[in-house]
């Protein structure tokens, strides 16, 4: 097997003649977290689901685990964690119940050890006898990934995992997936959350079905070429709205008390911020693009799949 633990090219899908996934390329490392970005509807979830096997491709090749995607899809499934977007446990059964009925499913050896040793792992020993529908947001991740651990998987999809989880689970749950990395498992994660895409290794950002870019973070900022001023002081929504119509900026996004000012070409949005320069109230500083402002940006220039 190659260091790739994912490698695939041309992957397409379409449901009712819509192509929702559309010739996606993507190559991940072993041990390595590749944050997996992009709007709603863009083919995250569907782009996943043929990598692990539960869809098959209309079109594109490859492998997963240095299994081929279309041709061993049952061998792929059996070794592979999947996570999903909403918690898929049975909530009128324990803890203990979920993770021991997850292992039967994979037949895992020395099970009630293999069990036991999961809820230490995860802190959830003293909870083993709560009912899973009983679980706050964040304890019901933390049963999740336990169940999807259980068969010792190397290559984990997640996708959305922390998805209306508070901010100290969601700290928690990362610092258990570096863990795991560093052990060598390698791991896609689907997200919309900035500060966990910064956690990863490198990031692949789809939109409409189409792969738009790939690299690690810092890459992506300087690919964007985007030059950002910040604007800070009252009068903020009125002067968001004059700037939108100014020739040179590409975009105007408020956050908080400030407002991120963009474009590609620095002369041309130098000229269209020099009237706003001596505003009163206002003060202006060059700042560095964040992930946000490059993914906005992207998503506001690819083209919708679903424009007749």
């Amino acid at each position: 097997m190659t260091d790739a633990v994912i490698d695939v090219s041309g992957l397409s899908k379409s449901f009712g003649g819509r192509r929702v996934v559309d010739e996606v390329a993507m190559r991940v490392e072993r041990g390595h977290i590749c944050g997996f970005l992009g709007p709603n509807g863009s083919g995250k979830t569907t782009t996943i689901r043929m990598l692990c096997g539960l869809l098959t491709p209309d079109g594109g090749h490859g492998t997963c685990l240095g299994f081929d995607i279309i041709r061993e899809a049952y061998a792929i499934k059996r070794r592979v964690g999947y996570m999903t977007q909403r918690f898929s446990l049975y909530e009128d059964l324990s803890i203990r119940e979920n993770l021991d009925f997850m292992a039967r499913v994979h037949s895992v050896r020395e099970r009630r050890r293999v069990v036991q040793a999961a809820l230490e792992h995860l802190k959830l020993a003293q909870r083993g006898h709560q009912l899973a529908g009983h679980l706050s947001g964040g304890w019901k991740q933390r049963l999740a990934l336990a169940a999807c651990l259980m068969h010792d998987p190397q290559l984990l999809l997640l996708d959305e995992p922390t998805a209306g989880v508070d901010p100290k689970a969601r700290r928690e749950f990362w610092e258990e997936i570096h863990e795991l990395a560093a052990g060598g498992v390698t791991i896609l994660v689907s997200t919309h959350y900035m500060d966990e895409a910064e956690r990863c290794h490198e990031l692949a950002y789809i939109a409409y079905g189409r792969l738009l870019i790939t690299g690690t973070a810092q890459e992506v900022i300087a690919h964007s070429q985007l030059v950002t001023w910040t604007a800070t002081g009252s009068g903020l929504f009125p002067l968001a709205a004059e700037l939108k119509s100014q020739p040179g900026v590409a975009m105007v996004v408020p956050f908080g008390n400030t407002l991120h000012v963009s474009g590609i070409d620095e002369a041309a949005l130098e000229r269209a911020l020099a009237p706003y320069r001596e505003r009163a109230g206002i003060t202006w500083r060059r700042a560095e693009p964040g992930l946000e402002d490059v993914f906005i940006k992207m998503m506001d220039q690819a083209p919708d799949n679903f424009d007749s």
